[in-house]
């Protein structure tokens, strides 16, 4: 998910106390995490009024997450670039891969703020200002500290809850952009929302005009010239599970894709 037409974060008066929801801390509710506020509850109970199912989609979204990004350090890779990073915790990114250097990315500033707070005085991950659709939004600095090599030697990007945000012609340029600026060796891990919430029109409404559902079909060939590995992009709870899959709606689809040799 990436911001809904009633969480666009912006508007928020303070890092205290937030006057508008943010998505990123919707789902933190979700998670049974720590960082969110009484507007974010509401906002999270209003949009389970349309579907229901929210938690566990999203607590096997992050579990996806988990195991793409463990898969990914298990290929050698020691850093990570996020993008829609969201709330730094609850297994994201740095949790799952404690070894690696990660920079977590987001385009509104209380989310921003929110990260920054979170990982004060970590050495290992940081977080700042960055537009997928426009890398060189990313402050070099920061890019240059946690993602040394960038250009020069595989990484791991990874782009969740973005793609139903972006039309077809930008995802597929954004992507080409990114397999351009990676090495080769670089890891993407990514996901698309399936047309799940067709049968729930109040939840769509919800999602805004620029939502994107896609059959599964339109998948792989989005990822443009990145390579999915084996395993395909198939529901997120199919992707190496750790056991039985779990029982929840086909909401999303997932995977890890590959960067190649030149």
């Amino acid at each position: 998910m990436g911001t809904l037409t009633i969480t666009t974060g912006e508007g928020a008066s303070s890092m205290d106390e937030p006057t508008v929801p943010s998505t990123a801390r919707m789902i933190d509710f979700w998670l049974g995490g720590e960082h969110h506020f009484p507007v974010d509850v509401a906002a999270a109970r209003a949009f389970e009024q349309s579907y229901g199912p929210c938690a566990p989609v999203f607590r096997e979204l992050r579990a996806f997450l988990g195991r793409a990004v463990r898969a990914i350090a298990d290929e050698g890779v020691d850093s990570f670039l996020v993008f829609g990073g969201g709330v730094p915790t609850m297994g994201n990114v740095h949790e799952a891969a404690p070894e690696a250097t990660v920079l977590y990315t987001d385009v509104d500033p209380v989310t921003i703020r929110l990260g920054q707070q979170i990982l004060t005085g970590s050495d290992r991950a940081g977080y700042g200002f960055g537009d997928a659709t426009d890398i060189g939004t990313v402050d070099p600095a920061q890019l240059h500290r946690f993602v040394p090599g960038w250009g020069r030697r595989p990484v791991g990007v990874v782009f969740l809850g973005l793609a139903a945000f972006l039309d077809d012609d930008t995802l597929a340029r954004t992507l080409d952009e990114l397999y351009e600026a990676t090495a080769p060796g670089s890891l993407l891990a990514v996901d698309f929302d399936t047309e799940e919430l067709a049968a729930y029109p109040e939840a769509l409404a919800m999602m805004g005009p620029a939502f994107r559902m896609r059959p599964p079909a339109a998948f792989v060939p989005l990822l443009g010239r990145w390579t999915p590995t084996s395993d395909g992009i198939v529901p997120i709870t199919a992707w190496r599970p750790d056991g039985p899959p779990a029982e929840v709606p086909d909401a999303f689809h997932g995977g890890v894709a590959v960067r190649a040799a030149d």
